[in-house]
């Protein structure tokens, strides 16, 4: 088991990369505390988990909040420390582009796919310096931060947490704290949903690009990678874009 004895935070966790992932790392041996909002999803993910080698602990509220964020930490501490957070709630836009974008769909994106982060981000590395035994940070970024697959709103918000990912490893490289980030490209998840009705000129242009792409992945393949880089076979990565995205990307 190649998480045994690990504590892993995984936000988003209810459904999608962030279930798979959780799936993952239990049976690999890690404690994992997973964030979501929906308690129910919740609840039924740690009743299928039972009986493996690692466990579940649910944590029920909104991340876009400094009481969720400080009381995932909490938790972190009851386990004995923090190895690793992997930063995957996310949400779309509505593929609008740059003239057609509401202020309001802006905050909303942005709250979720780029504050939420850094928010734990801060958290974790404060954790890790007085731990001072190093740690991991993945933050789940996505294609449409370089292609032209997604809305302007969306892209922005994804390339901002790249930069995060970056900058941070730099930053806290000599402290044995690593960040990196995996981009997905196209995979069968719910996050379209959250996207509403799209803008109709927005859409019909990336459509153009979805359409010559690869068919959506199983999200099971976003939690080999971040297995991958939590994994003591992944020490000397940091910094990294590890695309997972059927080569998509090279288009």
């Amino acid at each position: 088991m190649r998480l045994q004895g690990k504590t892993v935070i995984v936000t988003g966790a209810s459904s999608g990369m962030g279930r798979c992932i959780c799936e993952r790392f239990v049976k690999e041996g890690a404690a994992v505390i997973a964030a979501a909002r929906r308690e129910d999803r919740l609840k039924e993910l740690r009743e299928s988990l039972q009986g493996e080698a690692g466990r579940l602990i649910p944590c029920v509220g909104d991340i876009t909040t400094d009481e969720t964020a400080d009381k995932l930490f909490q938790m972190a501490e009851e386990c004995g420390g923090l190895d690793c957070l992997i930063n995957n709630a996310g949400v779309m836009d509505d593929m609008s582009p740059v003239g057609e974008i509401s202020m309001e769909r802006y905050r909303k994106v942005f709250a979720l796919n780029v504050e939420a982060p850094l928010r734990l981000m801060q958290r974790a590395v404060n954790c890790f310096r007085r731990q001072d035994s190093g740690g991991s940070i993945i933050n789940i970024a996505s294609e449409g931060a370089f292609h032209t697959c997604a809305g302007a709103i969306y892209a922005a918000s994804k390339a901002a947490l790249i930069a995060l990912t970056q900058n941070t490893a730099f930053m806290y490289m000599p402290e044995g704290i690593r960040c990196n980030a995996i981009v997905p490209g196209g995979f069968a998840t719910e996050i379209a949903s959250s996207m509403g009705t799209p803008n109709t000129a927005g859409y019909e242009r990336a459509a153009k690009v979805i359409a010559c792409g690869p068919q959506p992945g199983d999200p099971r393949e976003i939690a080999n990678a971040a297995l991958f880089l939590t994994s003591d076979e992944a020490s000397f990565i940091s910094g990294e874009k590890l695309f997972v995205d059927g080569g998509w990307g090279a288009m």
